[in-house]
């Protein structure tokens, strides 16, 4: 007797096992509402087999009408069940564990039990399967040909599961996508964006294409770093900036923002009208990225008042000839006045003329210095001496015992001069310990004002030396013995060619 024979015979034991089916998925409906979709195949193939006993009742006779509703009632059932026990361990038993299994495990394993069954089916109602498929060559080919891209996805899905390239609950980036991967099917991954979008990506394109993963290292938290971008005043400290912006993050309780790893700020780009500084932090949590930039951006915008800074403004310049000269004029006469107020503060030059220290004025030379920045090297050759305007330096010397700290330099101070006079190397180096602003005069410049005065260099000679008298005593503190180099007055005028 077939198989076919014996389902007609068990029509009515058929019916209640498909019955039993159906009750089964009803109950499980029940325990978790949320996977009501999940079970739309079971139902439908469950209502095609009941529609198939139907037709089955309807008639008298095993006919061949008969004969065939029944067989397919027999194949509904089974992929009825199948499906229905692949949703039930895979959407009920594996969650309940905690494990949470892709959604192309499910789709793959249904298909594959099912092809099983059909071949199952197949030979027990007296028919070779092998002989559909080695008669049918032209037709598989033909097949495969046109579900090319189908198994592109299928096997795509398969290899990012196996490789963990993508897991369900990843947030991932990709051209202008971004958000959670909420399922990974046998022909698409399912992501969900922060917009409540479900936007899907065929399997294929990720095996080709480059995306970006944000996922947690095993045993630390997650973190994802963060840059926000500040215009800032061109005047304004760069330390300081920094500094404030490092610590609008360090100093407040921002959500989903970490302190450790610790927030670093950089000068990122130097434009016309602003300077443009990069705040980066670390962030908790990808799906609070905006809220979180606008927070940092809160605590930061206030901080930098807190520190007297002022946003930049991008600036245009446009030629307009008469404005343009005396905004140009008064700009000029600003830093005229700058570089002379920093040569009347200036011991060497104090007691001058009015004229001499203008002329020296206009030979300055601006030079400023981050912190860490070595102005002056010991043992270096250069004929130029420093006037710091604001900041502060360090003055170390080379020793057997190694670098070592001798004076440290304020506003007002100057260094250098014995390179500028005669030509002397650098008797220490000189390291800015802050952000240093200061002018430069080479000898140059201040052989204009001796061409003009010789005998001005009799009125230097007397206060380098009583500098000198300091600089040897910080020296012999150090264990630096100062070289003497004879009579300071006719070394300033060899070196500037003057006559005794």
């Amino acid at each position: 007797m077939t198989v076919l024979e014996m389902a007609l015979v068990r029509q009515q034991e058929l019916g209640w096992a498909l019955l039993g089916v159906i009750l089964t998925a009803l109950a499980f409906r029940i325990m978790r509402p949320g996977e009501r979709r999940g079970l739309r195949v079971t139902w439908v193939v469950s209502a095609l087999s009941l529609v198939a006993l139907g037709v089955v009742s309807r008639l008298e006779n095993a006919s061949l009408f008969a004969t065939t509703a029944m067989a397919m009632a027999v194949v509904l059932w089974g992929l009825a069940c199948i499906h229905l026990v692949a949703t039930l361990v895979f959407r009920g038993i594996l969650p309940a564990l905690g494990l949470n299994v892709p959604r192309i495990a499910h789709d793959l394993t249904f298909t594959g039990l099912s092809l099983a069954w059909g071949i199952l089916w197949l030979r027990l109602g007296g028919v070779d399967p092998t002989q559909l498929f080695t008669t049918s060559a032209v037709i598989t080919a033909v097949l495969a040909f046109s579900m090319q891209d189908t198994l592109g996805n299928v096997l795509g899905g398969v290899t990012l599961q196996l490789d963990n390239s993508l897991r369900v609950g990843d947030w991932v980036r990709m051209e202008d996508v971004s958000g959670k991967v909420t399922d990974v099917h046998w022909r698409f991954t399912a992501i969900e964006t922060r917009n409540s979008e479900l936007v899907i990506i065929p399997n294929s394109w990720l095996m080709k294409n480059r995306f970006t993963v944000m996922r947690a290292p095993v045993d630390a938290p997650f973190a994802w770093r963060r840059s926000v971008q500040f215009n800032i005043d061109p005047n304004a400290d760069p330390a300081a900036v920094i500094r404030a912006l490092e610590h609008a993050v360090l100093d407040a309780e921002i959500p989903f923002v970490h302190t450790d790893p610790a927030p670093n700020a950089i000068l990122s780009e130097v434009a016309s009208g602003y300077c443009r500084y990069t705040l980066r932090y670390w962030l908790g949590d990808p799906r609070q990225d905006d809220p979180s930039d606008s927070a940092v951006r809160m605590h930061a915008l206030a901080a930098l008042g807190r520190a007297g800074v002022r946003p930049g403004v991008p600036q245009e310049e446009h030629l307009m000839i008469k404005e343009n000269d005396s905004w140009r004029a008064a700009q000029h006469m600003q830093d005229s006045e700058r570089r002379l107020d920093a040569i009347r503060r200036t011991e060497l030059f104090a007691q001058l003329p009015a004229e001499e220290q203008k002329t020296l004025a206009g030979h300055l030379v601006h030079a400023p210095f981050v912190a860490g920045d070595i102005i002056t090297r010991q043992g270096a050759v250069a004929h130029w001496l420093y006037l710091i305007i604001r900041g502060e330096a360090r003055v170390l010397v080379d020793s057997p015992e190694g670098r070592l700290p001798v004076a440290t330099l304020r506003d007002g101070a100057i260094f250098g001069e014995m390179g500028m006079l005669t030509g002397e190397a650098r008797s220490a180096t000189v390291i800015a310990a802050t952000t240093v602003d200061c002018y430069r005069l080479d000898k140059e410049g201040f052989a204009k004002v001796l061409e003009a005065r010789p005998e001005i260099a009799t009125e230097m000679t007397a206060i380098v030396e009583a500098r000198n008298v300091e600089r040897h005593a910080l020296l012999e503190r150090a264990g630096q013995s100062a070289a003497n180099h004879g009579d300071l007055l006719d070394r300033i005028r060899s070196f500037f060619s003057l006559r005794a």
